[in-house]
């Protein structure tokens, strides 16, 4: 009787036990979700930018200065220091011709155009222009770019098509597209030769026809 009585009462133990921590009372189910929440919590981030994760802190937080930062090894304070005066870039030869009307129209005349006019090189020019020409000089060549019909550009842009430029050699264009003219910047160091010649191809072969 007394063994019946023992297993009696632990069964009543043991069903009370459970149903308390069923109810969310067992201290050890509470600690869990505890922990559970504050993994998850802490785990969260929500700067789309990141993965949250931190393999190699030194490569995320550069130790060296970046490039647009102060710094105070230069005289000048800045990071960002100009090519080392004679030097030229790989791939970029020096142009000898200026932002002038004398060299403008000595380079319109020596200058000749050495890629060939394929339909590859055609369609080469016509995404360059896309990139670099068609927001002032708009997509027609007539200077209606989105810059200038927005009114976020002012001063009217060249009409690709008018007769003067329908007028001047393919060098002429190269010539302006590497130096600038008028209030016009130079591209020259954005945009390779090869892709200021097939520019001016472009323009000649496809926009002024």
């Amino acid at each position: 009787m007394i063994k019946d009585f023992r297993l009696k009462d632990m069964s009543i133990a043991t069903k009370n036990q459970v149903s308390f921590c069923l109810f969310g009372k067992c201290p050890l189910q509470i600690f869990s979700m505890i922990l559970f929440a504050g993994l998850f919590l802490s785990s969260c981030d929500y700067n789309r930018r990141t993965t949250g994760w931190d393999y190699a802190g030194d490569m995320i937080n550069s130790q060296a200065y970046e490039t647009y930062s102060p710094n105070p090894v230069f005289a000048d304070g800045k990071t960002l220091q100009p090519p080392v005066e004679g030097t030229i870039p790989r791939g970029f030869m020096p142009y000898m011709y200026q932002k002038t009307d004398e060299d403008r129209a000595l380079a319109a005349k020596i200058l000749v155009n050495e890629i060939e006019n394929t339909a590859a090189n055609l369609e080469r020019g016509k995404v360059a222009y896309g990139i670099y020409c068609m927001q002032c000089h708009g997509e027609k060549g007539d200077g209606q770019g989105a810059l200038f019909v927005n009114k976020k550009y002012t001063y009217p842009p060249a009409s690709l098509i008018s007769e003067k430029m329908r007028a001047n050699p393919e060098a002429d264009i190269f010539h302006v597209i590497t130096v600038g003219w008028g209030i016009m910047g130079e591209h020259g160091s954005m945009i390779t030769p090869e892709d200021r010649w097939k520019i001016a191809m472009y323009i000649k072969q496809v926009l002024q026809k």
